[in-house]
């Protein structure tokens, strides 16, 4: 098996484009006349409702019949995994931890995977999946991982196919899997440019990319909670993003909260954190549209409980 953490090469974006297509259709773009010269990318109507689905499909995809692939998330990553796992008839085992929501658990376990409960949070879990790969299968990171990044890569070439002229790609960076990929694709295209939103309770591509190397960063409770947390290490997500990323910018909770109220009140759209930060750093402000391009925003999952969603909605 080839070393996982890697940067895609260009053999490696393009095969995950085949990959993509064999078992998705792109993904719909829609007019957000709201946000100028703009339109939304809708990952939110992928199969498992995160744009997740896609590098799991490669990451499946490259690993030998038979071949365990071992991964730790109780979140959209697990679900891309699990339904990677049916399509390719791959063994999956998803390890999340023992507090994780039993809905997510549920959801999990409606798909053809070993799902093991192990630890008190994310890092106990992913320790204990490490181990597992260790005796017997591959361990595949949601963002951290050369099958992973390629397969993300590909919303860039549908996006090309979709909107005409420049663009301006806006995602969610918290490990970074999906905006390197975009960036990579993006990066001898002059007709495309990639921007990354943080939220600020989490920041650590950002911090890693002025620092060049991981640094470990305070991370606090947020509503984009699949932003949240500090890289690997190694990582290679941030040398990507630093190379070939125009801009990374933050947003705070308050205005995740506006961003996930505008796109339901304005577009009817069910939106997570994660999702609408592009979304929220326009309305802000901090995203100022550039004459002659088309900004395209990334929504990049829907899976928000019903609770977290009805707050947001009365606040």
């Amino acid at each position: 098996m080839a070393n996982r953490v890697r940067v895609p090469s260009t053999a490696d974006l393009a095969l995950a484009r085949d990959v993509v297509r064999r078992h998705l259709v792109p993904s719909p773009v829609i007019p957000a006349p709201g946000l100028g010269d703009a339109v939304l990318k809708l990952e939110t109507v992928q199969p498992t409702g995160s744009f997740k689905v896609r590098g799991a499909l490669v990451a499946a995809n490259a690993v030998d019949d038979g071949t365990r692939v071992v991964t730790a998330s109780a979140g959209n990553h697990g679900l891309g995994m699990a339904f990677a796992a049916a399509a390719l008839g791959r063994e999956v085992t998803v390890v999340v931890p023992e507090n994780a929501s039993r809905a997510k658990v549920s959801a999990l376990r409606a798909f053809p995977v070993e799902v093991v409960r192990h630890g008190d949070g994310y890092d106990d879990a992913e320790r204990h999946a490490l181990a597992l790969a260790a005796e017997s299968g591959v361990f595949v990171s949601a963002y951290n991982d050369v099958d992973v990044i390629a397969g993300q890569s590909t919303i860039a070439g549908e996006v090309a196919a979709q909107v005409a002229g420049p663009v301006t790609l806006v995602c969610g960076v918290g490990g970074g899997g999906l905006c390197a990929g975009l960036s990579l694709w993006a990066a001898d295209r002059e007709d495309m440019a990639v921007v990354g939103v943080e939220a600020e309770a989490s920041r650590a591509v950002s911090a890693a990319v002025r620092a060049g190397r991981r640094v470990p960063v305070p991370v606090g409770a947020t509503l984009a909670d699949g932003l949240a947390g500090n890289l690997d290490d190694p990582c290679v997500t941030f040398g990507v993003i630093g190379a070939h990323a125009e801009r990374l910018l933050a947003v705070s909770e308050d205005e995740i909260r506006a961003a996930m109220r505008w796109l339901f009140r304005h577009h009817g759209l069910v939106v997570e954190g994660s999702g609408a930060v592009g979304v929220a750093a326009a309305l802000a402000g901090k995203l100022v549209p550039e004459p002659g391009r088309t900004t395209v925003f990334v929504l990049t999952g829907r899976n928000v409980s019903a609770d977290v969603y009805r707050d947001v909605l009365g606040s």
